[in-house]
């Protein structure tokens, strides 16, 4: 059953659903929107010439539940304050619940203090998040799973690998032994899964972050890809130079097709031509962040990006109803 079935089936617990989204991916959201059948709640969002932000709604919410979709990649900060405003739009007009849907969280690579006099900027999002006035949260691929303990309100942390992977089922029917690579230790457990759900050997590459730049150097490669096609999987694609290393690296080392798998599709500025240089025959993301029309373009079918607004909207569709998330991937 699907969620507009769940919802012509099912009574809500918290009042009426009331969608609402920043500025930072309205495709997704729409998407979401349509699988609920509902339409996005009308809202102005103003900058003024000062750079301060400015919310209205167009209509009441009292004693409804609301949800925030808003994910907060580049401009971070810019979309960080929407969402934080936003949210609390919502509870200053009364709104029964509040739950911030953030498909890419920021900041959870900033998660513990791994040097002195540094901050856990991830908890303070997390704060920020809360003292705004949101009830509960749910995002997706975290960098980390403890950043989770860093809310005192409940949440989903969702999954990409649950959509990701009969993508991959598809893919690897048509590859010549196909192996899994995991481009750093970090991610090897996450890895591991998908391997394992695919019934597919892994493979590891041994990195080492040597100060504080955002690259990092690739350093040896544990397993075997020689005569391989190699699925390369990370949860993220930032600057795009550890793909690149991974990438050359294993091509070195006699690996034939090359797949790339990310969650988060950051792709800051210039990552993209690096990206395309790369002997890469697909890469294969999903919308927690969109992507522009430019970058769509240059990649072209080089491109596949699978969507999560299905996911989510069940999701938002079963937290209405009061029913488990867990049994959608029977747990």
């Amino acid at each position: 059953m699907n969620a507009v079935n769940h919802m012509h089936s099912n009574s809500p617990m918290y009042g009426n659903i009331r969608l609402y989204a920043g500025s930072a991916c309205p495709e997704l959201a729409n998407s979401i929107a349509k699988h609920l059948d509902l339409t996005l709640c009308e809202r102005d969002i103003v900058t003024y010439p000062n750079d301060n932000i400015f919310i209205k709604l167009n209509s009441s919410v009292r004693g409804q539940d609301c949800y925030v979709i808003q994910t907060t990649s580049i401009p971070v900060h810019r979309n960080l304050m929407e969402l934080l405003i936003l949210i609390q739009t919502l509870r200053l007009d009364s709104a029964a619940r509040i739950t911030a849907v953030v498909p890419y969280l920021c900041y959870t690579r900033s998660d513990k203090k791994d040097q002195p006099r540094v901050p856990i900027t991830a908890r303070l999002v997390a704060d920020m998040i809360e003292v705004a006035g949101a009830d509960r949260y749910v995002t997706f691929d975290l960098h980390a799973d403890q950043i989770q303990g860093f809310f005192s309100i409940p949440g989903d942390v969702l999954y990409a690998y649950h959509v990701v992977i009969p993508h991959l089922e598809e893919m690897v029917r048509k590859m010549h032994r196909p192996v899994i690579v995991s481009p750093d230790l970090g991610f090897a457990k996450k890895a591991r899964n998908y391997a394992a759900r695919l019934d597919l050997p892994l493979s590891f590459i041994e990195k080492r972050r040597l100060s504080n730049a955002p690259t990092a150097k690739a350093l040896t490669l544990i397993g075997e890809v020689r005569n391989h096609d190699c699925i390369v999987i990370d949860e993220e694609i930032s600057t795009g130079r550890t793909i690149a290393a991974a990438v050359n690296l294993i091509k070195e080392q006699g690996a034939r097709d090359i797949y790339v798998v990310f969650i988060h599709p950051i792709l800051p500025p210039g990552s993209v031509d690096m990206l395309l240089d790369l002997p890469v025959k697909q890469f294969i993301t999903t919308d927690t962040i969109p992507i522009s029309l430019e970058d769509k373009a240059k990649f072209g079918d080089r491109l596949k990006i699978i969507s999560l607004a299905e996911l989510l909207a069940e999701v938002i569709c079963r937290g209405n109803q009061g029913r488990s998330v867990g049994e959608l991937f029977n747990e």
